[in-house]
């Protein structure tokens, strides 16, 4: 039975976790969710993707400890490489990932929320790195993008959480909306999303991803570089053409 859930609604796809009872990752759902974001990137009919979790326990408890008490070191390159596989499906999918956080997001929970593009959660969602209280340590690289260090070293070496509303001033979460509103709110921008130009999403979060770290005079270049790209295409042509005439794009993904 897979751990995984696709759905799809329009030009989006929903995508949601779903082991009960709080979502704790094992090594085959962590393949799962890498095969499934690896796999919608790869698709021309959805342009925005949701990632979300069944039930209001948790978004994802992080990793299943049954599982992790019985790994061996022979297993942990493999089981690392798998991992790593994992977040860079999330962060590198082709094409725009919201994360509608429906609880807690623990440990790889939490690392999960982080390689989405954005995030709306619920307002008992709560953003923690508790390896610490396990015997392990992580998500330090993935969460260092997005909070600033005092904090993440605080969340990191005392495995408390931080609430949605904490996690919504320093700019991690995008907005905060009831329970029963989540995966609506989220679909909602999702379809907004959806509407633009195909190509200017991918090569547009392609760019976002590359220059990241880039210094700004090398960044800016890279983003001109694809600029340049989509100003020759025919949906760029169409957009402008739309612009002019006060009507809505029809764009056809070349």
């Amino acid at each position: 039975m897979s751990d995984i859930v696709v759905e799809t609604a329009g030009k989006v796809a929903v995508v949601t976790l779903d082991r009960p009872p709080v979502n704790a990752l094992t090594i085959a759902a962590y393949a799962q969710i890498a095969d499934t974001f690896e796999a919608i990137g790869a698709r021309d009919d959805v342009h925005c993707a949701i990632f979300t979790a069944k039930g209001t326990r948790a978004f994802c408890a992080g990793l299943d400890l049954r599982e992790f008490l019985a790994a061996t070191p022979a297993q942990d390159p493999e089981r690392a490489a798998i991992v790593r596989r994992t977040f860079d499906a999330v962060r590198h999918c082709a094409i725009p990932v919201i994360a509608a956080v429906n609880g807690p997001a623990l440990g790889a929970g939490c690392v999960l929320t982080s390689v989405c593009d954005i995030r709306i959660a619920a307002p008992n969602a709560t953003f923690g790195l508790p390896e610490i209280n396990v015997g392990r340590c992580g998500g330090g690289a993935h969460m260092g993008r997005h909070i600033p260090q005092g904090l993440l070293r605080r969340m990191f070496f005392t495995g408390k959480p931080i609430t949605a509303e904490e996690a919504r001033r320093y700019g991690f979460v995008d907005d905060i909306v009831p329970a029963e509103e989540l995966l609506p709110a989220a679909l909602r921008l999702a379809e907004v999303i959806a509407e633009k130009a195909p190509l200017g999403l991918r090569l547009g979060k392609k760019a976002l991803n590359e220059i990241e770290f880039m210094p700004v005079e090398d960044g800016y270049r890279r983003e001109q570089e694809y600029s340049t790209q989509l100003m020759h295409t025919d949906d760029a042509r169409e957009a402008t053409r739309a612009s002019l005439e006060k009507r809505a794009p029809s764009f056809k993904g070349r």
